[in-house]
């Protein structure tokens, strides 16, 4: 039997260029919860595909503020609904080639695609529904159904379980350095797309690209048989 390959896409700032949202309204919920004003889009890098709390908190420790469990579930609350505002008004594309990467998996028999996200299932699936992925027909693990957020490998190893591989047949595509550390943990190959991190942070993946433009299905085989 031949060998059946993954490609595992992880959603915010991979499938589209969510993070100036995923900023705009986590600044927002500063100003309005707490009355924090100033913050930039840069304090969230070190909370960055680490899920929601973990990206509040980064912020929070730059500006020096400890946040008790509570205000964090009321922050990652509000940043959520504002976020799910902000994209209801201006609708997210996919970025190039995402899509195109997808269905060129799609269409092998070797090839399953799956979406493994940190992200909340409403809000993950919000993102998916404005970029056009057709995520009902992929396998597809959010940060609900885990325990751990990456960089622990939970998230990539319960994707490749749910599809029926083994993680070390698999490609993740990630755009965060926790992301990369994940999939590598998982014992998967990765690619990082340079949407949200200079190239030196993503330094440990085994492939590196400024867009899924620039990735082949002979790029994913190559990786996958280089064991």
């Amino acid at each position: 039997m031949s060998t059946v390959y993954g490609l595992i896409f992880d959603v915010d700032g991979v499938i589209a260029d969510t993070e100036a949202v995923n900023a705009t309204a986590s600044i927002e919920m500063f100003a309005e919860l707490f009355g924090l004003e100033g913050v930039r889009r840069a304090d969230f890098e070190a909370g960055l595909g680490r899920g929601a709390a973990a990206y509040v908190r980064a912020a929070a420790d730059v500006h020096g503020m400890i946040l008790s469990d509570e205000q964090v579930g009321r922050a990652t609350k509000m940043r959520q609904d504002k976020f799910l505002s902000i994209l209801a008004a201006e609708p997210l594309d996919a970025f190039e080639g995402v899509l195109e990467l997808m269905e060129a998996a799609r269409a092998r028999e070797d090839f399953r695609v799956a979406i493994a996200t940190s992200s909340t299932r409403e809000k993950s699936e919000a993102v998916l529904r404005s970029a056009k992925v057709p995520y009902l027909e992929m396998t597809y693990i959010t940060g609900s159904d885990v325990t751990h957020k990456k960089p622990d490998p939970e998230l990539f190893l319960m994707a490749a379980e749910r599809a029926g591989l083994d993680p070390c047949n698999c490609v993740v595509i990630e755009d965060a350095p926790d992301g990369v550390a994940a999939a590598i943990s998982a014992g998967a190959k990765c690619i990082a797309v340079t949407n949200s991190a200079p190239p030196d942070k993503l330094a440990d993946a085994h492939m590196i690209v400024d867009s899924l433009e620039d990735v082949t299905i002979e790029d994913l085989t190559n990786l996958l048989v280089t064991q």
